[in-house]
């Protein structure tokens, strides 16, 4: 019986000393991934040592090897990853030393709401004009700064969409000076720990939906949410009437500079707005040619005749042929001379560029004028003088929006396909985009492209990748492509931004014919965006070609201001830029983890040096 008791007595230590070691095992050991689907539970900071090689491409890599698609062009390349590719034994070794080796002092910006481009004051003081907006633009500093922007006292998680539209926490954007500045206006009220946004404007003395309405009761052809898809709403305010649009299936590009009126383009994102900060200077707009449906302009405090007619030659170019202009300012409807006298300069001016009025009316105490762009060159060559003289292809190619002057000219309406109208919403979110090249190689590559990430947001990121898409509402694509992602998520209460690299293959205007909105960037600077803009930022094979040109400490610095605190970041990308990344992310005391060896995935917290 001794015996017996003695054995029992071994055999529960054995087994409990075994349980312990299992235990500790799996609470350890991060190369284990025993349920996928909780690996990112973000409990712990993930090892990347069995994250398998693969190429870069600019769509996701499948991930269950399908048989390779057609070859795409050049930038939009896709290589397939090896599954069975071995894992390098050395790769835990190599990512101890990493991340051992990364020891930084982080330090605060001054400003919570620093945007290093827009706020360069030592440049900005060097400027010889300011008479053209010049201290508006771009001027980014050399080196890019390393410090990270602070958090406004007391800040809070934003509300959720779309209550966050209506109204917001006051301690997250403290900027009162709108509420005295346009409080007979409606902009804007200051309502105990809230902003509210009474849905008022300048020009919307009824309120932004009845003047919405009114827009499509004057002019039925503009069919919001079917013909008109695209709006780009110069000079927005608070976004307003990009943010009611929304509910018409209608997506705007809402944008003003950062002037006097504060942090309105901040009010905007915090609202759950589509919107970014920008000014019709000297520069041309980051956006392709022939981009909008519809671009607006409610009092919006550009001189559309000065500079040459510069400002409204831009507008020309980034309006679609047969697009509309509605232009709600006083000179349309107050008959004094100084008005009446801009009223014939603007007359002279749209009639040069072969716009006709298609309606012109007033409506409690103020009005609009729609202008329209021809959809043909037949009128140019009737002018009777060739001014604004037509474009050369040099002044028109592609790419060509990021720090280039203003035109002085007119470029051509596009001929065939690429002048047509896009199919009606929500057809052309899938149809061929018009100005899709005609082989039919980029034909399959767009449908190849759309496939895949179809699949890839279905099974892996709405699924897979343990975010609460719940909170997700302001995304952005770093290397959009085609726009699939984006595409893929259009069933979703968001918003995505879909950004171009300038450097790469010049996508952006299929992103504006499938209906959706997007910008050219370099990623190497500073984005136009309020510090804590977006919910999740998504990189797609961005960051080994990028890492050639530039630091990426500073482009990680630049993640971390525009991502929210509880916001996420989604990289898929070689596995040797998953591995410099990582340290970068946990210095900052983010959270990250890796699913099925492809996606690096962080969640920013709300620590601050």
């Amino acid at each position: 019986m001794n015996i017996f008791r003695s054995r029992k007595f071994s055999g529960l230590c054995v087994l409990s000393i075994l349980l312990v070691s299992v235990t500790i095992l799996l609470l350890t050991n991060d190369t284990i991934d025993l349920f996928p689907y909780l690996s990112l539970s973000y409990l712990r900071r993930s090892s990347l040592s069995d994250v398998p090689t693969f190429t870069p491409t600019s769509s996701p890599a499948p991930v269950n090897n399908p048989p390779p698609p057609p070859e795409p062009p050049v930038s939009q390349t896709r290589v397939d990853d090896d599954d069975d590719e071995p894992v390098h034994q050395d790769l835990e070794m190599d990512w101890v030393k990493d991340k051992s080796s990364l020891k930084m002092e982080w330090k605060r910006c001054e400003s919570p709401d620093y945007m290093p481009c827009l706020d360069n004051m030592k440049a900005i003081k060097k400027l010889k004009s300011k008479r053209n907006m010049e201290h508006r633009e771009r001027h980014c500093p050399v080196p890019a700064p390393r410090c990270l922007v602070p958090l406004p006292k007391r800040y809070k998680v934003p509300l959720p969409w779309p209550k966050s539209r209506d109204m917001i926490w006051y301690d997250n954007a403290p900027h009162s000076k709108l509420v005295d500045y346009k409080k007979d206006q409606n902009w804007i009220r200051k309502t105990g720990p809230f902003f509210v946004f009474p849905g008022g404007g300048t020009q919307f003395k009824d309120g932004v939906i009845h003047y919405i309405n009114y827009i499509q009761k004057t002019l039925p052809a503009l069919e919001w949410g079917k013909k008109v898809r695209v709006v780009l709403d110069v000079g927005c305010g608070v976004a307003s009437f990009g943010g009611t649009l929304l509910d018409k299936n209608v997506i705007t590009m809402s944008f003003a500079p950062k002037d006097e009126h504060e942090a309105q383009i901040q009010f905007a994102l915090e609202r759950g707005i589509p919107a970014t900060l920008a000014v019709i200077g000297t520069q041309k707009l980051p956006f392709p040619d022939n981009a909008y449906d519809v671009i607006h302009c409610a009092r919006c405090r550009v001189h559309w005749h000065g500079y040459g007619g510069r400002p409204l030659l831009e507008l020309n170019r980034v309006l679609r042929p047969g697009g509309f202009f509605v232009w709600s300012a006083t000179p349309v409807y107050q008959h004094d001379e100084g008005h009446r006298n801009v009223w014939k300069t603007m007359e002279s001016l749209t009639t040069s560029m072969c716009w006709k009025v298609v309606a012109r009316t007033r409506f409690t105490k103020v009005g609009f004028v729609i202008y329209q762009k021809p959809d043909s060159d037949s009128c140019y060559g009737a002018r009777k003088n060739n001014e604004p003289p037509l474009c050369n292809e040099e002044d028109t190619k592609k790419n060509s929006s990021w720090y280039t002057p203003l035109l002085s000219c007119v470029p051509k309406v596009p001929v065939g396909l690429t002048g047509k109208w896009p199919s009606q919403w929500p057809g052309r979110l899938t149809d061929k985009p018009v100005s899709l090249l005609t082989e039919q190689r980029s034909e399959e590559s767009f449908r190849e492209d759309t496939r895949l990430w179809s699949g890839t947001v279905s099974d892996i990121y709405l699924t897979g990748l343990a975010i609460n898409w719940t909170k997700i509402h302001n995304v952005m694509d770093m290397n959009a492509g085609y726009g699939g992602f984006a595409a893929a998520l259009i069933n979703r209460p968001l918003w995505v931004m879909n950004v171009v690299p300038v450097q790469g293959e010049d996508t952006l205007s299929m992103i504006f014919d499938r209906g959706l909105i997007g910008i050219y960037h370099d990623w190497c600077e500073s984005f136009n965006t309020y510090p804590r803009s977006y919910d999740l930022l998504h990189s797609s094979f961005l960051l080994t070609n990028l890492s050639q040109r530039c630091d990426l400490m500073e482009v990680v610095v630049e993640i971390d201001r525009i991502v929210r605190p509880g916001g996420y970041l989604v990289v898929q990308d070689t596995v040797e830029m998953m591995k410099k990344l990582n340290p970068i992310l946990l210095s900052l005391r983010w959270s990250t983890n890796v699913y099925k060896g492809k996606f690096l995935v962080g969640l920013k917290s709300s620590w601050r040096p």
